[in-house]
């Protein structure tokens, strides 16, 4: 991996850091959504937690202090703690969120136990075992990096293989069930990419917090993907940014990667519910607000071709008292119709344009249209279908349309 570091233009331990991060966030946004996806993200938190007593046994049980061999106890220990939580879902009457929280609190409570008997052990405080419970970055090495590396490429390569068998999994398991394709392996092979991810992430970011880079890369990306594929590679690339952004700001401000790295990523995420395109919280009010603007200028529209019907043009101020509206609501919206031409003010009387008055005959068959919905729809035979309220005959079609007319006027289909 040396290379690979001297090609970053960072300090050699900030670029080890930050390459430990790219590996990690990439590998855990990838993996992350296939947990994510089928709802089963505590089973990332429960095997992180999971993996602690795996390596205080490892450490007991060799005596080494190589981060292969304690990951290899983290791993082991996962596996058991995935099998056990299977077992407990099918074998007794437990729903899944408690069999979860069952295998996490016991397997993190022994982790903690062993972790303090451990604690004045000889050669305890070398290993470095605290750090797998928290994360310590700073402590990379080379050849951490070549086991996150080695773990997170066969990831990478088992999801691109097994992408048409998971994605039918995750969206149709009966099809996937009916077609043949090894549920219970498919399963498997998705606790093992969960299993390898946290053993990637344990060293950055510790057992504590490891769920937050499975979850966070999905849920940001999930609000501009509508495809497992471009999800997969929207998730890993952000994974991999947050993981390199986090790993920088900790170095420049001293303090702890994990908890930097995971804030980023809550950032991410909020600003990807906020402003996220089509779906966040800020395009969703805008739209809202404009579909309220819109409405308001419909009605005053209609209310001013009913007005004229019944005698002179309005004013701003008949109109409001004809309507019943508040006259801020009247104003505001003979303004819009005004700006968007569809009327104009004559010596203080409103009166429609052409494209005005053909607007407001068109919001008036789709009114009436709407009402015969309500009344005669379900003489359609439209297998629960509904139209858009406002616009019916584009939703339903002419034909459709034209039977609600007929059946409005009492005639029979």
């Amino acid at each position: 991996m040396g290379w690979l570091i001297e090609l970053i233009p960072l300090p050699y331990p900030d670029a080890v850091v930050a390459l430990g991060a790219a590996l990690l966030g990439l590998t855990a946004g990838v993996v992350g959504c296939l947990a994510v996806l089928a709802q089963r993200s505590l089973v990332g938190d429960a095997l992180a937690h999971a993996a602690l007593p795996g390596i205080v046994l490892a450490f007991l049980f060799t005596g080494a202090r190589e981060p292969e061999t304690l990951l290899a106890g983290a791993a082991c220990a996962g596996l058991v703690g995935a099998v056990l939580m299977v077992g407990i879902e099918r074998g007794s009457r437990l729903p899944a969120d408690a069999a979860i929280g069952v295998v996490l609190s016991g397997f993190f409570s022994l982790g903690i136990v062993l972790l303090t008997h451990t604690a004045h052990t000889e050669g305890a405080e070398q290993a470095g075992l605290e750090r797998y419970l928290f994360g310590q970055a700073a402590g990379l090495l080379e050849r951490d990096l070549r086991v996150m590396a080695i773990l997170g490429a066969a990831s990478l390569l088992l999801v691109a293989v097994a992408f048409r068998p998971l994605k039918a999994m995750l969206f149709d398991r009966g099809f996937a069930v009916a077609s043949g394709l090894g549920a219970r392996w498919l399963e498997l092979a998705s606790t093992a990419l969960l299993v390898a991810a946290i053993v990637i992430g344990l060293r950055m970011v510790g057992a504590i917090l490891m769920v937050a880079m499975l979850v966070a890369p999905c849920a940001a990306a999930r609000q501009v993907c509508d495809r497992l594929g471009p999800l997969l590679v929207t998730a890993g690339a952000l994974g991999a940014a947050v993981g390199v952004t986090g790993a920088l700001l900790s170095a420049r401000s001293d303090t702890p990667a994990g908890p930097v790295i995971v804030l980023v990523a809550s950032a991410v995420v909020a600003v990807a519910v906020l402003a996220a395109p089509g779906r966040g919280v800020a395009w969703e009010a805008r739209r809202r607000l404009a579909d309220r603007r819109a409405e308001r200028g419909r009605s005053v529209l209609l209310d001013i071709e009913t007005a004229m019907h019944a005698g002179a043009p309005p004013t701003e101020r008949e109109l409001a008292l004809m309507s019943g509206r508040p006259a801020r609501d009247v104003r505001r919206g003979v303004g819009r119709l005004v700006r968007d031409g569809h009327a104009l003010v004559d010596d203080g009387r409103i009166r429609l344009t052409a494209e005005g008055a053909a607007m407001a005959h068109a919001a008036l068959e789709s009114r009436a249209l709407w009402s015969a919905w309500l009344d005669h729809g379900a003489l359609l035979g439209l297998d629960g279908r509904e139209p858009d309220p406002r616009d019916v005959r584009g939703s339903l079609g002419d034909a459709a349309a034209d039977r609600l007319v007929h059946l409005s006027q009492g005639d029979h289909p």
